[in-house]
């Protein structure tokens, strides 16, 4: 486990949670009913994970 690196990880799942609670509320704010809020959330946080995920490992890429 020698340089691994704790942060990513975290890092990716706030994102992630965030995004989702985000994009739900505004759902919300905007008169959708709540499942279809709830399930448009779901993509945005996948979309915003894989970006994130995208943007690490860029970044470790460059570095080596």
């Amino acid at each position: 486990m020698k340089r691994y690196n704790f942060w990513s990880p975290l890092l990716l799942i706030a994102v992630a949670l965030i995004t989702r609670s985000l994009v739900t509320n505004l759902g919300l704010l905007f008169g959708m009913s709540h499942e279809a809020a709830s399930n448009i959330a779901i993509i945005a946080m996948i979309i915003a994970a894989l970006i994130m995920f995208n943007r690490l490992t860029k970044a470790r890429r460059n570095r080596k």
